[in-house]
């Protein structure tokens, strides 16, 4: 037990040294070149994290194992509730029918899509495919962290899928203004997209929450309708992180018994973590929390979230890697192709019917 009277000390200990680096992660990605190209403060903590694990790891007391550990499971589990003070269910219905409809295909289809290619086609784990698929399909880094307990995938694998996170929402923040700059704003016909069809496709199909409210902000002029409706459709993407994972959950447990590992009976695995992620949305649709504890509680949950994802780069050595090749940007770059072009076809074809 990580706190056990013969334990506490190096878990206390361990967990100090993880907030140490994500506070240092924090500080890092408040430089306003870090903070304008969108880098969260969690890319940075298992970047660092990365960069502890391949140098300095065999110089640091063994006892303090059980406090990373920690900090990589059961803190990230609690970040992962508290991130419901984010999402209000009043800003999804905001949205309508057709950012709601737009997100649940884009979600579905992805991860669907980067699972199978990541298994079938560039022949990679299951573990590494789905948390790559997850990364794509819902919100980037913090979707990989909520996968990795469902899977319960080894440390390294959270880090290959982040790391293309990192990769293509880097790339669709730069892309994304160019294109409608140069082809979808002046263009008229089936190219052509409203500033609110645009915000709906921008938080559709882009990976990280901050990289969606980058791209409207670069875009010289841009009405406000269009910040609005990818900020929110973007959450409306954060928020079906619970039923996909309850899904997941079922699903795994489904297969557990196919193979027979699971004694012959169904056991339900059930991300507790997930349905109280959706309860605390619901609390913080009841906005009975006045908004400034409510900004001072993401604070506190991104930093924690930062060491969560700090912890587990701690985990990460290189020569884990050795083996998956170019599969995984195989599998993101699949990904990120049919984001940017199916995306704006699912836009285009949703806003039309609804």
């Amino acid at each position: 037990m990580a706190f056990s009277p013969e334990n506490r000390k190096g878990t206390m200990s361990g967990i100090i040294f993880v907030a140490i680096f994500a506070a240092a992660a924090t500080s890092i990605a408040q430089i306003s070149f870090i903070h304008n190209l969108g880098i969260s403060p969690l890319v940075i903590g298992i970047v660092l994290g990365i960069f502890y694990a391949n140098t300095l790891h065999q110089h640091i007391p063994s006892e303090w194992g059980t406090g990373i550990t920690f900090s990589g499971k059961k803190i990230l589990r609690f970040a992962i509730v508290f991130y419901g003070f984010r999402i209000t269910f009043q800003q999804i219905m905001a949205v309508g029918l057709s950012g709601f409809t737009v997100s649940l295909i884009m979600l579905s289809t992805t991860f669907l899509l980067g699972t199978y290619l990541g298994v079938k086609a560039f022949k990679m784990d299951r573990d590494t495919s789905m948390l790559t698929a997850a990364g794509g399909a819902v919100c980037g880094a913090a979707a990989v962290l909520a996968t990795e307990p469902v899977l319960k995938a080894e440390g390294y694998k959270t880090a290959v899928a982040v790391s293309m996170v990192v990769l293509f929402g880097t790339i669709s923040m730069f892309l994304y203004p160019v294109l409608y700059a140069s082809i979808i704003e002046p263009a008229q016909g089936f190219l052509h997209m409203t500033p609110e069809q645009f915000g709906i496709y921008t938080g559709g199909t882009i990976h990280e929450v901050a990289q969606v409210v980058a791209v409207p902000a670069s875009i010289p002029g841009s009405p406000e309708i269009m910040a609005n409706s990818a900020v929110i459709v973007k959450m409306t993407r954060v928020i079906m992180i619970a039923p996909m994972l309850i899904v997941l959950g079922i699903y795994l447990s489904m297969q557990a018994k196919k193979s027979g590992k699971a004694g012959g009976k169904l056991q339900l695995v059930i991300p507790w973590f997930a349905v109280y992620f959706i309860g605390m949305a619901g609390f913080n649709s009841l906005d009975l929390v006045a908004h400034p504890i409510v900004g001072v509680i993401n604070q506190i949950d991104t930093f924690l979230l930062t060491m969560a994802m700090t912890a587990l780069g701690m985990g990460t050595i290189f020569s884990k890697f050795k083996g998956l090749g170019l599969a995984p940007i195989y599998t993101a770059g699949s990904m990120f192709i049919w984001l940017v072009i199916g995306g704006f076809i699912v836009t285009k074809a949703v806003t039309a019917v609804l």
